[in-house]
């Protein structure tokens, strides 16, 4: 089965989340745990979590995404900010808790000068801080473009993340098609040798969920644009190849297309149209 979804608002609850995904043909779905600039979350509603529990059971659902804002920066230059990404991850990771055994998933960070050791460590350092034994959470590092000061921009900096994390047990990676194309790895030409060096380095075991979207730039151009599936440098067939790929069977496939309901669900049909399993 293809497990697939796209991005959705968390304003209305976690069964509105679930219909709004099977209304456009998924199921499953990625969310912002809270405003994506920041701020506080939106209290929990048990009894929507309860609704939301069966609704996803009687409809097959795969596992779901909840995305950390893109402020949280665990490897900034100022002490204000990384205390700050190390609350709100603290926080979203109890109300995780809410619906165990999903994934959460988190942008590594900008050392913003101070080199990617730096970042790493910093990095490190939070998540050895907001990791427990008793959670059912797989926390994901996402593959990042390397624009800038991004920590993530090569596989091998998330492994020596995840090689100084206590829990790594607890530690997975979400792949982000655009990403990792624009950061230099030739999925369009040469998926099964991304793919053979993604597991050199990290394990493919570690694979948890592909964010899938295309990309408004070229090749290893560090930019990190998304466009819609099909219509940028990396092309359709190739979204085809990866979906249909042996090895990356079972693995939640999120769209992030800029793109509103109506053109989730083209995409999401026309991924499914594709589907050779």
């Amino acid at each position: 089965m293809l497990n697939i979804g796209c991005h959705l608002s968390a304003a209305k609850g976690y069964l509105h989340m679930g219909e709004e995904a099977v209304s456009i043909g998924a199921n499953t779905f990625q969310f912002f745990t809270r405003n994506p600039r920041g701020g506080a979350a939106k209290a929990i509603d048990e009894s929507d979590v309860k609704a939301f529990t069966a609704f996803a059971k009687e409809h097959g659902f795969s596992k779901i995404l909840a995305h950390a804002p893109y402020t949280l920066n665990a490897c900034s230059d100022k002490e204000a900010t990384r205390e700050f990404a190390l609350n709100t991850m603290r926080d979203d990771l109890a109300r995780m808790e809410y619906t165990p055994g999903q994934l959460y998933n988190f942008h590594p960070g900008s050392h913003v000068g101070q080199g990617a050791q730096v970042g790493i460590e910093l990095i490190v350092k939070q998540l050895n801080a907001v990791l427990t034994k008793d959670m059912t959470t797989t926390v994901l590092l996402e593959t990042m473009a390397g624009k800038g000061s991004e920590v993530g921009r090569s596989f091998e900096e998330l492994r020596a993340i995840i090689d100084g994390v206590e829990l790594r047990e607890k530690m997975g990676v979400c792949l982000d098609t655009c990403h990792v194309y624009d950061a230099g790895y030739d999925i369009v030409n040469d998926l099964d040798g991304v793919l053979d060096e993604f597991d050199r380095v990290i394990g493919l075991e570690r694979l948890k969920a592909i964010h899938m979207n295309d990309s408004k730039n070229p090749f290893e151009s560090h930019k990190d644009r998304h466009e819609k599936i099909g219509e940028g440098a990396i092309g359709l067939d190739a979204m085809v190849r990866i979906i249909n790929c042996p090895r990356l069977q079972g693995i939640p496939v999120l769209l992030e297309t800029p793109n509103e309901l109506d053109g989730y669900a083209k995409e999401i049909k026309m991924l499914r149209d594709a589907y050779a399993f």
